[in-house]
């Protein structure tokens, strides 16, 4: 969605810190490398961090990261390992930044992503204003955003300090990816779909984010975040915002973010009626992991939006480690038809529309087909369309040459962050229980107890 009509100067150079960590390694070096193959990246690319590294040493990391890609071309990388500089310095070190400034040159409009832990958001910019690194800057942050509504308002409160609101980029993964984008042309795209798209025509929507896997090397920073903090917070009250927002007026970049915002905003704050907590056994044997942690893997949750359009319609979200599938899905339930000619009583195995955002993506819709027989009784069928996945532009690479360009479209605002953090904020920590579940189960079983759809949940496969 980078063709809103509001536009900022392309950045003259990109400073990203935390160049020896595992987001670097994972996503930035790939999605530079990618830029440059479609020519969008010309500009001096700097990391930064504490390691005791040389420049070479960081193109040598560089170039590990670029050859696990599937498109690694040398011509590429060595265009990009042209671009790349380094300074080795810490943080709240003064010198590091003087060496920045200088490295920066006549540079009026640099980037900067600080892909570092939240702790040294403040430091790394009460330094880079110090040292007359910001006039003119962008800066993109990483999640988690604050840990709970106060945090986040004292990291606004911070970056405020320095720069104003339209320089901020607070980065999702989530909402750069194109299946997440489809969510959004699907419905206004299709007008027989945005017809159907309220309280009038639809029961309730369910998103599952599930994994197989456990919590790997990460014991001890997913023992600080758990399940919630970790994805719901951010990722899932995205896809719900896309799912379900307003039109907006324009293709202007406010416009859209004012929607995606607004129905943040009416979502109502949960309660711990609203949650089921789980952990799945074997957790506690995690390295890192905290001998009596409470910290949830697994979280079923109903969320509400107070709004015309929406009231009554429970949004469902389920998200855990070890679960039987890795999939992230979206079903979006229609209500069961009411009509005398029919046979039939409501049962649950009504229309629907099926949204797979990964692995691999696809768009599914339930319709009911008559049964043979004299009886008006029918039976559920689904048309699947699988889109062309071949060219579609990695999160990473969209949303950091958006940045580049100055189109905040896919990024979150300060009120938004806020607003989502105020939704789940009650029920953050110990606020409710947490229950076993074995691995390889949908969760504990007092999911389907207390947190369910009307006619139960739908288990992707």
């Amino acid at each position: 969605m980078s063709n809103g009509t509001e536009h900022k100067s392309k950045a003259d150079a990109f400073v990203f810190f935390g160049a020896s960590g595992d987001l670097a390694y994972k996503q930035i070096f790939p999605a530079l490398q990618s830029m440059v193959r479609h020519g969008k990246l010309d500009i001096p690319v700097i990391g930064v961090a504490k390691s005791n590294w040389n420049l070479d040493q960081l193109k040598a990391r560089a170039r590990e990261s670029c050859e696990k890609q599937p498109k690694f071309d040398e011509a590429v990388f060595e265009k990009l390992s042209s671009l790349l500089q380094y300074i080795d310095g810490d943080y709240a070190d003064d010198t590091t930044f003087s060496a920045l400034r200088e490295q920066l040159g006549k540079a009026e409009r640099p980037i900067y992503y600080l892909a570092i832990p939240p702790n040294f958001f403040s430091t790394v910019i009460d330094k880079l204003a110090k040292a007359d690194c910001l006039r003119g800057a962008r800066v993109v942050v990483e999640k988690p955003f604050g840990r709970d509504l106060a945090t986040a308002k004292q990291l606004n409160k911070t970056l405020r300090k320095h720069l104003d609101e339209h320089a901020i980029y607070r980065i999702d993964h989530y909402l750069g990816k194109e299946t997440v984008q489809n969510l959004i042309y699907f419905r206004f795209a299709n007008p027989i779909v945005d017809a159907a798209w309220s309280n009038k025509y639809i029961e309730s929507v369910e998103v599952t984010m599930a994994e197989v896997f456990d919590v790997a090397d990460r014991g001890k920073l997913y023992d600080e975040e758990g399940a919630i903090r970790d994805v719901v917070q951010n990722h899932m009250l995205q896809v719900i915002s896309c799912l379900a927002m307003e039109c907006p007026s324009s293709r202007a970049h406010k416009s859209i973010l004012d929607e995606r915002t607004r129905v943040l905003k009416h979502v109502k704050p949960l309660s711990p009626d609203d949650i089921v907590r789980g952990q799945f056994v074997g957790y506690h044997d995690t390295k890192g992991v905290a001998p009596e942690s409470t910290v949830e893997t697994f979280a079923a949750l109903k969320f509400e939006i107070a709004n015309r359009r929406w009231e009554g319609v429970p949004f469902y979200v389920r998200v855990g480690k070890c679960l039987p599938v890795t999939i992230t899905e979206v079903m979006v339930n229609f209500k069961p038809t009411e009509n005398e000619i029919l046979n039939e009583s409501q049962s649950g195995d009504e229309g629907y529309y099926r949204f797979r955002l990964s692995p691999k993506e696809e768009i599914g819709q339930g319709i009911k087909i008559k049964k043979p027989g004299e009886a008006m009784t029918g039976s559920i069928g689904e048309l699947v369309i699988q889109p062309n996945e071949q060219d579609q532009m990695p999160p990473y690479e969209r949303l950091l040459g958006d940045a580049i360009n100055g189109d905040s479209t896919l990024f979150s605002r300060e009120d938004a962050v806020e607003a989502a953090w105020r939704v789940v904020d009650p029920i953050i920590g110990d606020a409710t229980p947490v229950y076993k579940y074995d691995k390889g189960t949908w969760g504990p079983s007092e999911v389907e107890e207390k947190v369910k759809p009307k006619f139960g949940w739908h288990n992707p496969k």
